[in-house]
C-alpha cells in the first residue's frame, strides 16, 4: 500500500490510548484492518436497518449518525459517529442491522470484515480492552441522550449536545480553539434533539442573541462554553476520558477558566 493510499487511522488511536497506550505494532494492525475505504457522500446510507452485518464500519472523516425511521418517514437520531468511531465491534454477532448508519457530510469510512475484527480481538489483547472500552463508552452515551431528550428543555438539549461534540471531537485533535466542524442541518439537529425545526431554529437564535455560540458554514464556536455547561448540567465523565491521557474536559474547563 503506497503512503497515499494508507487509511488515516489517528482519529482511531487518539480516542483508543484514552484506554490504553497501543504499541506500534498494535496501530499497524488497525491501519492494515482499515484498509478498505469508502468515500461517501453526505445523506447516504453506509448501512440500513434489515441488511446482514458481516463488516464494521469504521469512520475516518466526516459525520454520520445512527437512525430509526418511523412508519410515517419521521427520523429519530439515536447517534452520532464522529472520527474514530466504530459502527460497532458488537454488530458482527447479530444476523441483521437494527438500525440505519448515514452519513451528515462527505465521510471516508473504513470497512474491517468480520474475521478481521475477531482476529484483532484474539491477537492483541490490549486493543481488544481498547475496542471493548469504545463500545462501553457508545453505550453510556446513549443512556445521556435519552436523559436529554427525555428530561431537559430544549435549550439545555442543544447546548449538552454542543458541549459533547466539541468534547468529543477534542478528544482526537479536530478542534480549534473554541471552533470544531458540524456540518448538521437545522432538520437533522431536530432529528437528534427530538424538536421541531421551528423550535431548533428559535433555539440557536437565542444562543446566538446571548453570544454563546456561533454556527456558521458549518463549523460551531463555542464562546462561553462554561456557560453552556452550567446551563445544561453537562459533565463530561459519562465520556469515560480519565483513562491513560487524561480528561478531554479538563482542558476544556483550563481554556475558559
Amino acid at each position: 500500500m503506497s503512503p497515499q493510499s494508507q487509511p488515516n487511522v489517528l482519529s482511531l488511536v487518539r480516542k483508543l490510548e484514552h484506554c490504553a497506550l497501543l504499541s506500534s505494532e498494535e496501530k499497524r494492525a488497525l491501519e492494515n484492518a482499515c484498509s478498505s475505504v469508502r468515500q461517501l457522500m453526505p445523506r447516504t446510507n453506509l448501512v440500513s436497518e434489515g441488511d446482514p452485518a458481516p463488516r464494521v464500519n469504521v469512520i475516518l472523516e466526516g459525520f454520520a449518525c445512527r437512525y430509526r425511521l418511523q412508519a410515517d418517514g419521521r427520523r429519530q437520531v439515536v447517534g452520532l459517529l464522529l472520527p474514530g468511531d466504530m459502527c460497532d465491534i458488537r454488530i458482527c454477532i447479530l444476523k441483521h442491522m437494527d438500525h440505519s448508519i448515514g452519513t451528515l457530510s462527505p465521510v471516508r469510512a473504513a470497512q474491517i470484515p468480520r474475521e478481521t475484527v475477531d482476529a484483532l480481538l484474539d491477537r492483541y489483547p490490549r486493543l481488544s480492552r481498547a475496542l471493548w472500552w469504545s463500545t462501553l463508552v457508545d453505550e453510556s452515551i446513549t443512556r445521556e441522550w435519552v436523559v436529554n431528550v427525555g428530561h431537559r428543555t430544549a435549550f439545555e438539549r442543544m447546548a449538552h449536545l454542543f458541549c459533547e461534540i466539541f468534547e468529543r471531537l477534542h478528544t482526537v485533535g479536530l478542534t480549534r480553539g473554541d471552533t470544531c466542524d458540524l456540518p448538521l442541518t437545522q432538520a437533522e439537529l431536530s432529528d437528534a434533539l427530538a424538536l421541531s425545526a421551528v423550535h431548533v431554529n428559535r433555539v440557536l437564535m437565542e444562543m446566538r442573541h446571548n453570544q454563546l455560540i456561533t454556527l456558521r458554514n458549518q463549523q460551531l464556536t463555542l464562546h462561553d462554553y462554561q456557560a453552556l455547561r452550567n446551563i445544561s448540567g453537562f459533565d463530561g465523565r459519562y465520556l469515560h476520558l480519565d483513562g491513560v491521557n487524561g480528561p478531554s474536559f479538563a482542558v476544556a474547563e483550563q481554556r475558559t477558566a
